[in-house]
C-alpha cells in the first residue's frame, strides 16, 4: 500500500545571468606616454529583493599603471568605483518573489578591462563583468511512499556447507575432461603435435 507524502525543501526557483560593459573615464594629473597595465582586484557585491527584481550592488578598485616623462616613470592610479545593477530573475511558473527568498550573486567572470584610450591625462576604458543571481525558495516535492517496506537481506550464514564438495566435484571434473580430450585425441580431431 502506497501514499503520497509531501518534502518541503529548499530549491532554485529562477536564475539569471546579467552581462555588462561600463564605459569609465578618468583624468590623471600627470601627462601619460603609455598604459602598461590596468586590473582590477577587491570586487565586492551582493543582492537584494526591490519591487519584484534584484538589486546588486558592488564596488572594485581600478588600478592603472601608466608610464610618463618620455616612459622614463611610471606610476600607479589606484581608484574604488562602485556600481548599481537591477536583474529581473525569470522565475519557474507559480513562483513569487517574497522577502522569505534567498538571493544568491556568483562573479561568473571576474571584472576586466577592454578597449584602454589614452588622451594627454585622461584614460577611457570598458569594464566588463558577468554575475548570476539565483533566488532559493521553498519547493514542496510530492512523492509516492510505501507505508511497509521489508528491505533488509536475510542472514544466510545458517546455510549447511558440504566441506567434501570442492575435492568430489574437482575429481569427477578432471575425469569427464580427460575422457572428452582423449576421445577428441583418437578421433582425430585435436593435433597432439604428432
Amino acid at each position: 500500500m502506497s501514499n503520497i507524502k509531501e518534502i518541503v525543501t529548499k530549491a532554485v526557483i529562477g536564475k539569471t545571468k546579467k552581462s555588462s560593459k561600463d564605459t569609465i573615464k578618468v583624468t590623471i594629473n600627470d601627462n601619460i606616454d603609455n598604459v602598461l597595465g590596468c586590473w582590477i582586484i577587491n570586487h565586492n557585491f551582493n543582492g537584494t529583493l526591490t519591487n519584484n527584481s534584484v538589486t546588486i550592488t558592488g564596488s572594485y578598485d581600478l588600478n592603472i599603471w601608466y608610464s610618463t616623462d618620455n616612459n622614463t616613470k611610471t606610476n600607479v592610479y589606484v581608484n574604488n568605483y562602485t556600481y548599481n545593477e537591477t536583474v529581473n530573475v525569470k522565475l519557474n511558473k507559480e513562483e513569487l518573489l517574497t522577502n522569505k527568498n534567498e538571493i544568491i550573486v556568483r562573479c561568473l567572470t571576474s571584472p576586466n578591462v577592454d578597449n584602454v584610450k589614452v588622451d594627454g591625462k585622461e584614460v577611457e576604458l570598458t569594464v566588463i563583468k558577468d554575475l548570476g543571481v539565483e533566488i532559493i525558495g521553498d519547493m514542496t516535492v510530492r512523492i509516492n511512499a510505501m507505508d511497509y517496506l521489508d528491505d533488509y537481506d536475510e542472514d544466510d550464514l545458517d546455510i549447511d556447507i558440504d566441506d567434501n564438495y570442492l575435492n568430489v566435484s574437482t575429481k569427477n571434473s578432471w575425469h569427464q575432461l580427460s575422457s572428452m580430450l582423449h576421445y577428441e585425441i583418437e578421433k582425430g580431431g585435436i593435433n597432439n603435435g604428432c
